[in-house]
């Protein structure tokens, strides 16, 4: 989305590039910023772990806390508040990772590709989160033009819509507040979700997800990031309704470390899980 946006000159030099980010994205675009010679301005949610907020600015990313991340349509979010911002500021490019085409295009490019070569092209499934829908879209379409039979697979919090759009393609009519896995889940559908190549998507709970990251921290000595968590408590509620044979190749995606969480994931958290 940088490389995009510097090649078409929609920024000028040193100007500032302002995100909607959960926080992941948003580090990624201020380290990226600072290495080219721009600025970054991220805005994020009130949900955001402070140890985010906190690799953020030391990435020099200037940081906006807003109310909430329900999309363009509410004034209060951080999608809303960055592009207001970017429209109002001349040196400024609002990359919009929930829209820009290059988000999917990027994992098109490189996350799929990847997984295709250390899989030495034996993949048969492949479950990630749900957030933008830019990861899933983009290697969902890449792995799929290698081996149509891929099974691709998404996990989103308790509540989040796109389960249902998948499957709908349509709205629900209810929205509902959903469980705040940090970095997935959705009440709008990101236009840089596409689900055609998507087989499923499975809901987890916040609760099973928190429980999942500290069993699986206590027999692997890993940190896992909050959405990382989500993948595993998925693999392990819905292990039987998978249908996995020996020979397959299952990819789970982490795209983040549990440094980021440990006040959200690994403090007080005290429910145990059974081992898969």
């Amino acid at each position: 989305m940088i490389e995009d946006a510097i090649n078409r000159n929609c920024i000028p030099p040193g100007g500032i590039f302002v995100e909607a980010s959960s926080g992941n994205t948003g580090l990624g675009i201020a380290m990226l910023a600072k290495q080219y010679g721009y600025r970054s301005k991220i805005f994020v949610s009130n949900s955001c772990s402070q140890e985010k907020i906190s690799i953020l600015e030391e990435a020099g990313a200037e940081i906006e806390i807003c109310d909430n991340s329900n999309g363009l349509g509410d004034f209060q979010s951080t999608q809303f508040k960055a592009q207001s911002y970017a429209a109002m500021q001349p040196n400024a490019y609002f990359t919009n990772q929930y829209y820009n085409t290059q988000n999917i295009r990027a994992h098109y490019k490189t996350t799929g590709p990847e997984i295709w070569k250390q899989t030495g092209g034996h993949i048969t499934h492949f479950l990630c989160g749900v957030g933008t829908g830019g990861t899933i879209s983009g290697v969902g379409r890449y792995l799929k033009e290698q081996q149509q039979n891929i099974k691709i697979w998404g996990v989103e919090p308790t509540g989040s819509i796109l389960q249902h759009y998948l499957k709908e393609r349509s709205i629900p009519a209810q929205i509902a507040p959903f469980e705040s896995i940090e970095g997935i889940g959705r009440n709008f559908v990101p236009g840089s979700f596409d689900p055609t190549p998507v087989d499923h998507i499975f809901q987890v709970s916040q609760d099973d997800t928190k429980a999942i990251a500290t069993a699986y921290r206590n027999e692997t000595g890993i940190l896992c990031g909050f959405s990382s968590a989500a993948v595993l408590a998925c693999l392990h509620q819905y292990a039987a309704d998978m249908h996995l044979k020996p020979t397959d190749t299952l990819v789970l995606f982490f795209p983040d470390h549990g440094s980021r969480y440990i006040s959200k994931l690994y403090s007080e958290n005290t429910k145990s899980v059974a081992h898969a």
